[in-house]
């Protein structure tokens, strides 16, 4: 229905399926994660503002219809303060409904920009920055070249929360497979416990161009792990967490377990199904391999 040619590939969080998606930029700034693929395929660049402006005057006919509105591609927030500011005040300009604008960014990204640029982002609409932190392990951190340690995680995520910017942080079980999975899960927890996001999620390690692949840009020794081994660390990262009221959510299509609460309130209910799990895996629900492929 909207006029709008993306340049694909093109991704999204699942709780901006109903939104406006506007490409900002192209591709990731850093895109050297070993573990991601996503816009391996793309030369990262920026957008002229003028083509964005563009696109979103070209939306004025459905200008009552947008609600929300997600930049896109990898870390739109990678944006200087003043393209950022400009963008949302032409979105509210032909938007009058608009509730809210969201974003991928990364620590760096926040880091880049001062509390005074964040809180006027803020002001201007910008209410939730989607992390994907992968691991509270500054090993493991390292492994996959995230260009990222949990210092800088946690200074960059305080620094968005006290502006004003809500946070949905996602974890990846199984990142550091046998090997690393301990401390993975027991430093990612303490991470996010500092963070105190507002949603929390985990998703899976997948293999889009398969294991040996992966193995290959991986920093270290990887061990791969069953679906017990990976649902036992969910297990110790759960258990570690020392949360206000965070609202978690393990239900990716990569998941084979899917875990839905608020953390810490339902920290034992979600425990108590991770041991009932382990403790029969072969009469639980656990999703098909064939069905995370999806």
């Amino acid at each position: 229905m909207f006029p709008i040619d993306y340049h694909e590939p093109l991704f999204r969080p699942p709780s901006e399926a109903r939104s406006l998606i506007l490409q900002t930029t192209l591709g990731c700034s850093w895109n050297k994660c070993s573990f991601c693929e996503m816009y391996t395929s793309k030369s990262f660049s920026v957008r002229k503002e003028d083509e964005v402006f563009a696109e979103i005057d070209q939306m004025k006919p459905y200008a009552d219809q947008v609600r929300k509105v997600f930049l896109a591609d990898g870390n739109a927030f990678v944006l200087s303060f003043k393209r950022l500011h400009n963008l949302l005040a032409k979105i509210h300009e032909v938007f009058p409904k608009i509730l809210r604008v969201s974003a991928y960014a990364s620590p760096r990204d926040i880091l880049a920009k001062s509390d005074m640029e964040l809180k006027q982002l803020t002001e201007a609409g910008l209410k939730i920055l989607y992390v994907g932190i992968e691991s509270g392990d500054d090993e493991l951190l390292s492994c996959i070249n995230k260009g990222e340690t949990a210092k800088s995680t946690i200074e960059a995520l305080q620094k968005a929360k006290k502006a004003g910017i809500k946070l949905s942080v996602m974890v990846l079980n199984g990142l550091g497979g046998r090997v690393f999975s301990r401390q993975h899960a027991q430093h990612s927890a303490q991470v996010i416990n500092q963070i105190q996001p507002e949603y929390l999620s985990t998703l899976v390690l997948s293999f889009p161009y398969g294991q040996e692949h992966f193995q290959n840009r991986f920093k270290g020794t990887y061990v791969s792990m069953n679906q017990t081994e990976l649902i036992d660390e969910m297990g110790m990262f759960i258990q570690d967490l020392e949360l206000e009221s965070s609202i978690f959510r393990s239900d990716h299509a990569s998941n084979y377990l899917v875990l839905k609460g608020v953390l810490n309130k339902d920290k034992n209910l979600l425990l108590e199904r991770i041991a009932q799990v382990l403790k029969d895996p072969e009469g639980a629900f656990l999703r098909p391999e064939w069905l995370r492929s999806l």
